[in-house]
């Protein structure tokens, strides 16, 4: 469905929807993202991302074959 009318509204600045980059995230996006969501109780353990792949290679090490 078609609509020519100006629907935007006007507490957006003309100029703000003028600067942005056409395909700006497009190769990222084509590339995949790894986003996993934790659940709210082990987001209080593990506040970020650094704190998930700290805990993750510790684990990860711990399984590992003795060689």
């Amino acid at each position: 469905m078609s609509n020519d009318k100006d629907t935007m509204r006007d507490e957006y600045p003309e100029d703000l929807i003028k600067s942005g980059i056409r395909g700006k995230y497009a190769k990222s996006y084509r590339e995949g993202t790894n986003i996993v969501l934790i659940d709210p109780d082990l987001h209080r353990l593990f506040p970020d991302s650094d704190a998930v792949n700290r805990a993750l290679r510790e684990y990860a090490s711990s399984k590992r074959p003795a060689t």
